[in-house]
């Protein structure tokens, strides 16, 4: 049995779900979590329901520091004897837990979908060459080893093993740090980032200007989706860089992908094709992404988009 550290980003009283996933998982192992600023009793709860042994709130730092946050987790790992550190493969993710094995000299598998842990050896399973095959991977040297896991590819636990959740305080020493945020300014939507949705509508060149995105925007309202973009509506100017799915954008596995208009390239859908069900839209049915749709409509967006959305409102209600 391993002992485990993972690091949980935490908004308000929402923890990510990547965290979740995560601990079922781990379910067996002995889990602590820590996480940066206050964690209110709230999540706490939640994550010993989900099998936290432990919930380390990791004080100091407001605001996300690259070298802060480095030099506090790793004084904070060595005060602990952690065999693995696993943290989701989002944004801060991606940033913090590199630059942590960095000053540990130790190795790291990134963007796992899938893992086990078997006698408390870890064995990954992740992406490689934008998804075209799958590698087994597993992690030598010295511990404590560092996993960082792509949201939504674990999916939630059905059955959570409870932990105790006992919360604590940790003041970890930040170093020197001579890069620090300021202030961070909300985005004006409310949605969830993209790697973390569990529906996603995209839309490509065909939505035809930034003002058409309006009938996707209503589609995921109703859905409870994010809106995203291929590469080419973002260069076309129809929608935000932040929006864009692929090698270049944002890789998501959601349960339900929505093509709207999209022909279906590789490299979007190097970004897409682990999406559990995908839905395409489009008037050339002998677009490529119909190769890797579950579902398809051949058909003017314009059309079957709304007709969608009042279906689902009849639906749904």
């Amino acid at each position: 049995m391993a002992n485990v550290l993972v690091l949980a980003e935490v908004s308000g009283d929402k923890v990510k779900s990547v965290t979740f996933e995560i601990l079922g998982k781990l379910a067996g192992h002995t889990v602590d979590v820590a996480a940066f600023g206050e964690v209110p009793a709230a999540a706490v709860a939640e994550l010993a329901k989900y099998g936290a042994a432990n919930v380390h709130s990791i004080k100091g730092l407001d605001n996300y520091s690259p070298e802060g946050y480095t030099n506090s987790l790793k004084d904070f790992i060595s005060s602990k004897s952690y065999d693995y550190v696993f943290a989701g493969a989002t944004s801060l993710g991606k940033d913090l837990l590199p630059r942590v094995a960095g000053a540990f000299d130790a190795g790291m598998a990134s963007e796992v979908t899938n893992f086990t842990m078997d006698g408390g050896a870890f064995a990954g399973t992740r992406p490689m060459f934008s998804g075209k095959c799958l590698a087994k991977v597993e992690i030598t040297g010295p511990k404590p080893h560092f996993v960082s896991v792509r949201p939504n590819a674990l999916g939630m636990p059905e059955n959570a093993t409870a932990g105790a959740g006992a919360a604590s305080e940790v003041s970890a020493n930040a170093g020197e740090i001579r890069a620090m945020i300021k202030e961070i300014i909300k985005g004006a939507s409310e949605k969830l980032d993209l790697t973390e949705a569990n529906i996603i509508v995209s839309g490509g060149r065909a939505m035809k200007s930034a003002d058409n995105f309006k009938i996707l925007n209503e589609l995921a309202d109703v859905v409870g989706a994010t809106v995203g973009a291929s590469r080419a509506a973002v260069d076309s100017g129809f929608a935000a860089p932040s929006m864009q799915v692929g090698q270049t954008g944002k890789t998501v596995a959601p349960t339900l992908y929505i093509a709207c208009g999209i022909s279906g390239a590789i490299q979007h859908l190097a970004g897409m094709r682990t999406s559990k069900v995908i839905v395409a839209i489009n008037t050339d049915p002998d677009a490529p992404i119909f190769t890797k749709a579950d579902y398809g409509i051949v058909g003017d967006l314009f059309q079957i988009v709304p007709l969608l959305t009042e279906e689902f409102k009849k639906v749904l209600a």
